[in-house]
């Protein structure tokens, strides 16, 4: 297979190649974005900031936790790698600028899969307006990918997990839900289709972090554990309940074809929500990534944005007023092995 670092067969492993040959293979496919101005090759890159701050997060990506090979391509590791981090700058309501990945393997890990891993890196930095800067690469039993993001505040004052008060609308952008049904259908077995593919490949709202920013959003926080857990945090930081609406948080079309394939409890019983599975999908679901606001109360929204509810006096999080009894979302030390 011939690329601009030259000529790999695709049977080759990590092994064969080598630690500083699967960085020359990697960093021929990362090009670097007009803010870097020290890239890979050196000790460290040199990224610009011209806001004078720098937002940085950081994630892990690991096999058999977040995805398996036999489910996802390479690319859509990679993809999913960057997604994990490049919202959690736009969450703060920064334009993500640069990702740092460090990767370890196993050796006999082909190359084209490495090779893919890096494409979907760059492919998902580039919906993001970002690139890959720089990382490192060690050897291990399975695959562990970890990824530091930087980014740019532009001028705007950070939108921080603190802020949101009594009278606030409690918003959200992006799908959710998808990831979490997905999942489910990939452990059933069930054919591909939308949602499988979002489990894969979550395609975040990058943009919509600046823009709640210059809405005036409160505060704000990336859905990756779900919705109910992360407007948790939002709640406990800002000492305030947040109540949220089921009527508009209702499951679209997807996620009700998905709770009827896994043959899921579809009926009513008395004040249960209708669907309370496909529901549970979207308040407890984890990894679409979507973006989560609070803004002041008159705040012009544009369509993107719906509004799910409301922050009032007290503290924790509401469906409907009244306590959710199912899982709130994911934690990682809280579920048995």
């Amino acid at each position: 297979m011939t690329h601009a670092g030259g000529t790999i067969a695709d049977e080759g492993t990590l092994s064969a190649l080598g630690e500083f040959g699967l960085i020359a293979e990697l960093s021929a496919l990362l090009s670097p974005g007009p803010g870097t101005l020290v890239g890979i090759g050196d000790d460290a890159a040199v990224l610009a900031a011209p806001d004078g701050r720098v937002v940085a997060s950081t994630d892990f990506l690991i096999e058999g936790r977040h995805f398996r090979r036999d489910w996802s391509s390479a690319q859509d590791v990679g993809r999913k790698a960057a997604a994990r981090s490049l919202i959690d700058v736009a969450a703060m309501g920064a334009v993500p600028t640069g990702l740092l990945v460090a990767l370890a393997a196993p050796g006999d890990l082909p190359v084209s899969w490495a090779r893919g891993l890096a494409e979907g890196l760059a492919a998902e930095c580039a919906r993001a307006g970002a690139s890959v800067i720089g990382g490192d690469t060690s050897r291990a039993g399975s695959v562990l990918i970890v990824t530091t993001v930087l980014g740019d505040l532009a001028g705007r004052a950070p939108v921080l997990r603190s802020g949101a008060a009594p009278g606030d609308l409690v918003a959200v952008t992006g799908v959710l839900g998808h990831a979490a049904a997905g999942l489910a259908l990939l452990q059933a077995g069930l054919p591909d289709g939308p949602l499988v593919a979002a489990q894969r490949r979550p395609q975040p709202p990058y943009d919509a972090g600046p823009e709640a920013a210059d809405l005036g959003a409160t505060a704000m926080i990336d859905i990756s554990d779900g919705l109910l857990a992360d407007l948790g945090h939002v709640a406990a930081a800002s000492g305030v309940l947040i109540d949220l609406s089921s009527a508009r948080l209702a499951p679209d079309v997807d996620l009700l074809a998905a709770a009827h394939a896994l043959n899921l409890d579809l009926t009513d019983s008395g004040s249960t929500p209708r669907h309370p599975s496909a529901l549970a999908w979207v308040l407890g679901g984890g990894e679409d990534h979507a973006l989560a606001a609070t803004f002041p109360p008159r705040a012009a929204l544009p369509p993107r944005w719906t509004v799910i509810g409301e922050v009032c006096n007290g503290d924790g999080v509401l469906v409907d007023g009244q306590p959710w009894t199912g899982s709130a979302g994911w934690d990682h030390f809280a579920i048995s092995e």
